[in-house]
């Protein structure tokens, strides 16, 4: 997997799975809340598998 996920990209994946996860289990948001581990998975992985499909990539490219 080449990385693809970069910089603020991969900063909002990771807040933003974690507050999801988090309104999940104090149940503010019910089970839809789970949907959070994606974006904190692929933010920690810094590999989003439709990156590529679109033909996107936030991390900056080593020359």
């Amino acid at each position: 997997m080449k990385s693809n996920v970069g910089g603020i990209d991969k900063v909002a994946r990771i807040v933003v799975g974690a507050v999801l996860i988090g309104l999940a289990l104090t149940g503010t948001v019910g089970a839809w809340g789970w949907i959070g581990v994606v974006p904190l998975a692929t933010g920690l992985f810094n590999f989003c598998p439709l990156y590529p499909l679109l033909g996107i990539s936030t991390c900056k490219t080593k020359r």
